[in-house]
């Protein structure tokens, strides 16, 4: 039966210093860079079997296993261990969490070296791209020089797709899960209204709340309950919740189980996550289009010898297989080996995080390398 990584303990490293800095796309620098990652399984002599897990918008480096408390396991726990999809019994797997996060990764809330103050939003705005060139530079630290694969959902989707339009030849496997290679003007819209929310609360102090002793928690928590119901389907709410009702009378508080449901969601992501890092995070995903010149786009990717797995679910709407099928066409195009695959699931775009079967097979499969599966040219 497939089982737990088991207890792991996080790693950090310094990857970049102030006398060798982060250059980011815009031409700015930033250093030093510390970023925290986790392993699972073991690096094979010949470093062939590394798998690197980019995460989603709110995600962070504990994809799997526990940190003391095994009911509480990492947030892809059901895709990571042995025996799972990504078998840690054969693969090594490294998950770090991203640039301009908040869980051990310089951001927003981490110390600027020329003020003493955390940056806030002196952070230098980043791109996809930046991404890539930390997730490269701890594959140096760790001594692996290409990947036997790369998955991530959603923005995590974002990272492998921008990873192997830059480095053809680093990623053997690419493996997208509710991607898109472009926002639509509605995805941007629910992220603007996120922020506004953050930068609207009466303690967002232009960012700079950390010596304040309040963070704009109002605005963080509505932005999270907002984003979370465009994760879930319409069905998976209707089948937890209906309308079931927790008062009998009207009130303007929390009369409905859906409405209770997502104040939790609200007020337990303020103990994870920084309201900066969200404002940050969210534009990368605003600008990210690598698609936007076809052409250029097409001869770069002919160059591209990954294969690529891009998985969609019926019941997304965020990221609706409509995203997916873009990104295989353009794919396709430039001659590159990819299948796609819309997966049947009730519960919405959060379905990448869960145990879904045929899912679970095709990941499986791609990185076994089944000739089973049928590719697109």
């Amino acid at each position: 039966m497939p089982g737990s990584v088991g207890h792991v303990e996080p790693q950090r490293v310094v990857l970049f210093t102030e006398d060798d800095p982060l250059v980011l796309e815009s031409g700015a620098t930033l250093g030093p860079v510390e970023v925290q990652y986790e392993t699972y399984g073991r690096l094979a002599a010949d470093a062939s079997n590394a798998v690197f897990v980019c995460h989603a918008l709110t995600g962070d480096a504990h994809a799997a296993g526990h940190h003391g408390d095994a009911k509480r396991p990492g947030w892809w726990d059901t895709l990571i261990g042995p025996g799972k999809p990504l078998d840690t019994d054969s693969l090594f797997v490294i998950c770090p969490n991203l640039l301009g996060g908040c869980q051990g990764t310089t951001g927003p809330s981490s110390v600027d070296p020329s003020t003493g103050k955390p940056y806030g939003l002196r952070f230098p705005h980043f791109t996809v791209a930046d991404l890539v060139t930390v997730h490269r530079r701890l594959l140096a630290h760790l001594g692996i020089e290409k990947l036997h694969g790369a998955i991530g959902g959603s923005l995590g989707g974002m990272q492998v797709l921008q990873w192997a339009l830059d480095h053809p030849s680093e990623i053997e496997n690419g493996i997208l899960v509710c991607a898109s290679a472009r926002l639509s003007a509605q995805n941007i819209a629910f992220s603007a209204v996120a922020r506004a929310s953050i930068t609207g609360d009466e303690h967002f102090a232009g960012g700079d709340y950390y010596a304040t002793g309040e963070k704009p928690r109002v605005g963080l928590s509505i932005a999270r309950m907002m984003a979370h119901i465009t994760y879930v389907s319409e069905e998976s709410l209707r089948h937890k919740f209906g309308r079931d009702r927790i008062g009998e009378q009207p009130t303007f508080d929390i009369d409905f189980q859906v409405e209770s449901y997502l104040e939790h969601q609200g007020q337990t992501f303020l103990d994870r996550f920084d309201a900066n890092s969200y404002l940050y995070l969210t534009r990368v995903m605003d600008y990210f289009d690598p698609f936007a010149d076809e052409a250029a786009a097409i001869a770069r990717l002919g160059e591209v010898r990954t294969r690529f797995l891009v998985v969609s679910f019926d019941t997304d709407w965020r990221f609706p297989t409509a995203h997916s099928t873009e990104i295989a066409r353009v794919l396709a195009l430039a001659g590159c080996d990819v299948l796609q695959d819309e997966v049947a699931s009730p519960w919405g775009h959060d379905s990448f995080l869960l145990e879904v079967p045929r899912y679970h097979e095709l990941v499986a499969a791609q990185l076994a390398g089944s000739t089973s599966l049928v590719f697109l040219k």
